[in-house]
């Protein structure tokens, strides 16, 4: 071989060294950008996911909390209300020991239409009665007597003002006394 030849084939060879080793740069550069592209999309991908999420609960949890509110919205109302219903259950009581019919069926029609109003926005009476067993998570001890009977201790012997509920909630616990 020449000289020429053998200097040729060097410089070829050079060239083509060097034309590669930048190609494989470039390669390893390209790849490490795209690989980094890729978790930073990963990663925004994440926060977007994770802000969505909550966005999400936040929305169900004000939605329940305005069903919340609108349930207890009168709950004041409701309350305020409720010695005027007592009086209305005692006057109730008083008029039926009248003779006067028209009276008494009138009475009557204002009463259970006043019970069917409160009734229609949640209202409902706290079941209790004499004889049932006493507990003080749900019934109020306003005092206690002697048992006039024996399977009367420990119970309720009589019940002084009722308990009412509006929806789920106690909003006033029956008042009762209880036998010893």
């Amino acid at each position: 071989m020449s000289k020429k030849n053998k200097n040729t084939e060097d410089v070829k060879d050079q060239v083509e060294e060097i034309l590669d080793t930048p190609v494989e740069e470039a390669e390893k550069e390209t790849v490490d950008v795209e690989t980094q592209l890729k978790e930073e999309l990963g990663k925004e991908k994440d926060k977007f996911l994770r802000l969505f999420a909550e966005f999400e609960n936040y929305k169900k949890r004000t939605s329940r909390e305005r069903i919340e509110l609108f349930k207890t919205a009168s709950q004041d109302v409701i309350q305020s209300m409720l010695p005027v219903l007592d009086d209305f259950d005692r006057a109730s009581k008083e008029i039926e020991k009248s003779e006067d019919e028209a009276l008494i069926k009138g009475v009557e029609l204002i009463h259970n239409k006043l019970k069917e109003t409160l009734k229609s926005k949640g209202l409902s009476e706290v079941e209790v009665g004499a004889g049932d067993a006493f507990n003080a998570d749900d019934h109020e001890a306003i005092t206690q007597i002697p048992a006039p009977s024996d399977d009367l201790k420990g119970k309720i012997v009589d019940v002084i003002e009722k308990g009412y509920k509006l929806g789920d909630k106690v909003i006033r616990f029956p008042k009762v006394v209880t036998g010893q």
